[in-house]
């Protein structure tokens, strides 16, 4: 009888022990679960593309690609002109010649720039002027915005952008320093590559406007000055004002360019 009894408690004590230890594993479970951070799934990057591929800035400045041959049928070209480095100074010279606008009208969500563009860069006022009669400029935005220095257009994330680029074979343009000719508030200037361009060669398809008073001496003879901003200048600072997606320099909500040529 007494050992019966004995058998019985070691089970009673066995049961109850496992108990404990059950009820422990799952008290640490639910701890860790509770103690893990929580992710944040509220904020996701609206532009993670957008990236320039000009820039102002050294930082900015992109290693050279790998070129890749793309062809394009015929049925999908945007651009009827074979434009490339090898005849990139022959056709604009030309274009310019049979195209000789210099106002312009830039036009946004924020208010519109009259804009002159200047005769003694031929190369580069022509070269805009083409663009712009192409539809090439009408597809983009101002896309990169640092407050108190410029405003950067001609990027945009839409396809077609880039396929104008592929089809005009990604030119450049030669670098067009003229003295006297210098960024100041309202200057209309070129982009251009920081890395393999020991000539400062331009990127046609990118612009900046400076919007500060502040000398920017430090880019003359950088970036080829083609324009400038004679009326609209308040544009210049609504723009530079509006307000960035997160970190980057891309504005929250897009500010789209339409260019028009007055004269």
């Amino acid at each position: 009888m007494l050992e019966l009894l004995n058998k019985y408690i070691r089970v009673f004590l066995f049961i109850g022990a496992g108990t404990l230890f059950l009820a422990a594993c799952t008290d640490t479970k639910s701890k860790k679960n509770t103690s893990l951070p929580q992710k944040n799934l509220s904020h996701t990057t609206k532009h993670p593309l957008k990236k320039s591929k000009e820039s102002v800035s050294k930082k900015d400045s992109l290693p050279k690609k790998k070129k890749e041959v793309v062809r394009i049928p015929k049925e999908e070209l945007l651009i009827k002109d074979i434009i490339n480095q090898k005849n990139v100074r022959s056709f604009f010279l030309d274009y310019g010649r049979k195209n000789p606008e210099t106002k312009l009208l830039l036009k946004t969500r924020l208010g519109n720039m009259h804009i002159t563009l200047y005769k003694q860069t031929p190369l580069h006022r022509a070269s805009f002027i083409y663009l712009i009669k192409n539809g090439y400029f009408n597809k983009t935005c101002f896309h990169r915005i640092v407050k108190d220095f410029i405003i950067q257009g001609g990027w945009s994330d839409q396809a077609i952008v880039d396929k104008y680029r592929i089809q005009l074979n990604r030119y450049r343009l030669p670098a067009e320093f003229r003295k006297g000719v210098n960024h100041k508030r309202g200057a209309l200037s070129a982009t251009r590559r920081w890395v393999n361009n020991p000539d400062k060669m331009s990127s046609p398809f990118e612009f900046f406007i400076v919007q500060t008073d502040i000398d920017c001496s430090h880019l003359n003879g950088e970036h080829t000055v083609f324009g400038q901003v004679t009326k609209g200048f308040e544009v210049i600072d609504k723009i530079a004002a509006v307000k960035l997606d997160g970190n980057s320099e891309w504005p929250e909500v897009d500010v789209d360019i339409t260019f028009e040529i007055l004269d």
